[in-house]
């Protein structure tokens, strides 16, 4: 970032770009997408073709190379349009982060470049059915038999599973360690012993699988393990630090996609002989949906700043700009529907599915009460902004 209130040329070139892209051949099917809880596989093919579907990549294993604000602006802007397809690029950041913080170069190589090249998506398999806020509580385990690995065990929760070819799973080497016998390793679907659990049925982000993971007896070998023995946890939080921001991106991009939809209508809808909009209520509401999405925008692009510079108040600023651009997304969208009245309630309108789209935002990626937990152990600390 150059300039922490304003947004470089180029930075501003990927916006508008996306932006059109989105538009032209993600929006027409966002509602098809959601209606049918089909992946969006127009999104995946115009985000490949573009060369959005992983920004982060550096550029010496054929990604874009792009910053942390410019992988933003991504996902913010296909968010605005259909938060479903916003997570083909936030997810596989999410699952390949582990591999660029903690592979050798070797795996770095592989994996990083399989993605960039579009070969496949990639997916992160921390949640299991008793370790969800407590990720500690590992129970999928992983056993040395001689230079591979043996995994067996169940993941939950897991985005865009089944369509997803690479997956960083965490799991216990050892026990006796808790959070320090925790081990990262890249899983294949293709791997025998890999299964997948009907898709969940969920209230929004329809147009994205959530599946359980299940590993038989899945024999991999020992170089896919991702940094040491007992450093998974490790990396696994120190991802999710980077991560939160995507997650405080998609939360603005519904938002505003929410507002722009509703300005357009209460314009455009008259009672009692007058545009709504001329209504002093409504105009009030307006100016608080507006207000709050600008304040989320600039704690989101500030969080960017600090996960592209590793500054040491990262963990404090992804948590407050996920929790605090979710909550607001929630509320902005809610007051979306209430703009557009009955209409606002009924699917022909894309504001009811912006509402459901944003709650996930308050929940993955660490609860909003989990995030206020880690702001709280970072200013205890005496880890701070020095703005």
């Amino acid at each position: 970032m150059t300039d922490f209130y304003a947004l470089s040329e180029e930075h501003q070139a990927i916006r508008e770009t996306v932006r059109a892209l989105a538009e032209a051949k993600i929006a027409p099917y966002a509602a098809a997408v959601d209606e049918e809880a089909r992946y969006p596989r127009e999104a995946h093919a115009a985000l490949v073709a573009g060369g959005f579907h992983a920004p982060h990549v550096p550029e010496e294993y054929g990604g874009p190379g792009a910053d942390a604000l410019a992988t933003v602006l991504v996902i913010e802007e296909v968010a605005r349009a259909c938060v479903s397809s916003s997570l083909i690029p936030a997810v596989n950041k999410l699952g390949s982060l582990p591999v660029q913080i903690g592979g050798n170069e070797e795996l770095k190589q592989k994996y990083l470049g399989k993605l960039a090249a579009g070969d496949g998506g990639f997916s992160y398999c921390l949640s299991e059915p008793e370790a969800g806020s407590d990720a500690a509580n590992q129970k999928t385990r992983a056993v040395r038999d001689g230079d591979h690995w043996v995994i067996n065990g169940t993941k939950r929760w897991i985005t865009n599973a089944g369509e997803s070819e690479y997956y960083t799973v965490l799991t216990m080497t050892d026990p006796q360690k808790r959070s320090k016998g925790i081990t990262a390793f890249v899983v294949e679907k293709s791997d025998e012993g890999v299964s997948f659990g009907a898709p969940e049925r969920k209230l929004g982000i329809k147009g994205s699988p959530t599946r359980e993971v299940y590993f038989d007896n899945v024999r991999i070998p020992e170089d896919r393990m991702i940094g040491q023995e007992g450093e998974g946890f490790a990396i696994a939080m120190k991802t999710l630090d980077h991560t939160r921001v995507t997650i405080a991106a998609q939360a603005v991009g519904v938002a505003q996609g929410a507002l722009d939809y509703a300005l357009g209508y209460v314009q455009e809808r008259q009672q009692f002989g007058k545009p709504i909009s001329d209504f002093q209520g409504l105009q009030f509401m307006i100016a608080d949906m507006g207000m709050k999405i600008e304040a989320a925008r600039q704690l989101t692009y500030a969080a960017a700043g600090r996960s592209e510079r590793g500054d040491k108040d990262l963990t404090f600023f992804g948590a407050a700009a996920k929790a605090f651009a979710s909550d607001v997304a929630m509320q902005v969208t809610t007051d979306a529907v209430q703009l557009l009245g009955g209409y606002g309630f009924t699917r022909d309108y894309p504001v009811e599915r912006m509402m459901r789209d944003a709650k996930i935002t308050q929940i993955y990626e660490g609860t909003n009460q989990v995030q206020r937990i880690v702001m709280a152990r970072q200013l205890l600390a005496g880890i701070q902004s020095e703005l």
